[in-house]
């Protein structure tokens, strides 16, 4: 790693540079080999007291003491990524949000209030694309009260790693006391290649959630409330792939082998809710549904794709990567202070 044109170490960096991407290079230990190094790339999200704090792609947060610090420079935004759809993190979050529509939203500013019931984080967390118009200590006392007059903890959606995001939002919240509790990644990728996966394998299209594509869906007991998040979004459709009669494998589900979601927005298809039966894994019905889904939203006019992937899913990592998708930006949910957690 270069820190300066003849290759010596220098710390060209200062408070001023707070809100930019750095490198930084500290010394971690010495040992009887010498010195030992440590390189932190991310967000500088604070500099006070000596102490650097930077955020990582990952929002993993990491702080530096100023006395340890050996070189820093500023660093571009990472070059463009050279497979999959070129976009933007706002123009994601706004696709996102648009496919998964709360019961009801009020605007703070430039920030979106949404709830649903507690049915989910996303569609009962506050979407923050902007300026709320106020100082963020009072908007998040008008958040707690808006989310405590409907009984629900407050949460916060932010995201870190790519153009835009919200590191020093994140680092706010965090000195104020809220917890981050999820950590997950967007992936993008082109549409065309995941509608080639596959021939036509029994997958049936539907634009409801009717009682056969629920009955495999992992989320129990779903309410009016959730089938109205459900079947939220510009276009949706619903994918299912019956399965062996009277058969409901580990996981139940009666005679239903997979289940798939897709949104259709513009440009892009959202896919999600890709469930398999656990007895009926391996057989290639997660990507049979998503090709399923993938030609339906070419039909419609969209290009481009995205979903949202578990950080420690390996094996939904491997088949999404495997389909040409990948990472994005990584998002959250922060939870004030004190209160009592929800599914995401």
């Amino acid at each position: 790693m270069e820190f300066s044109a003849a290759g010596r170490l220098e710390v060209r960096i200062t408070t001023a540079d707070v809100g930019k991407r750095v490198s930084v290079r500290r010394l971690s230990e010495a040992g009887a080999t010498g010195e030992k190094f440590t390189d932190t790339v991310g967000v500088l999200t604070s500099w006070t007291d000596g102490v650097l704090l930077i955020t990582r792609k990952s929002g993993e947060s990491v702080r530096v003491a100023e006395s340890a610090l050996v070189a820093g420079k500023v660093v571009p935004p990472a070059p463009a990524r050279r497979r999959g759809p070129a976009a933007s993190y706002e123009e994601l979050a706004r696709v996102a949000a648009r496919s998964w529509r709360p019961v009801e939203s009020e605007r703070l500013g430039a920030w979106e209030l949404r709830a649903a019931g507690g049915f989910t984080r996303r569609a009962n967390s506050v979407l923050p694309l902007g300026d709320p118009g106020l100082p963020l200590d009072e908007a998040l006392t008008a958040v707690r009260r808006w989310y405590g007059v409907r009984g629900l903890p407050a949460y916060v959606q932010t995201a870190t790693g790519a153009a835009g995001t919200q590191e020093l939002l994140c680092a706010e919240l965090e000195r104020r006391g809220w917890v981050r509790e999820v950590t997950a990644e967007v992936w993008t990728g082109p549409l065309a290649p995941v509608a080639d996966l596959a021939g036509d394998t029994g997958v049936v299209l539907s634009r409801e959630a009717d009682e056969t594509w629920l009955a495999r869906y992992q989320r129990k007991g779903v309410s009016e409330v959730a089938l109205r998040v459900l079947e939220s979004g510009p276009s949706v459709w619903f994918a299912t792939v019956p399965g062996a009669e009277g058969a409901d494998g580990a996981g139940g589900g009666g005679g239903v082998a997979a289940i798939g979601r897709c949104v259709v927005d513009g440009r892009w298809a959202s896919f999600a809710a890709v469930e398999v039966d656990p007895a009926q894994r391996r057989r290639g019905l997660a990507t049979a549904v998503m090709a399923a889904l993938a030609r339906r939203a070419l039909d419609e006019g969209a290009s481009a794709a995205w979903l949202q992937v578990e950080t420690d899913n390996a094996g939904a990592r491997a088949l999404y990567a495997g389909m040409g998708f990948a990472a994005h930006h990584s998002y959250h949910h922060y939870r004030e202070p004190a209160a009592a957690g929800t599914d995401r």
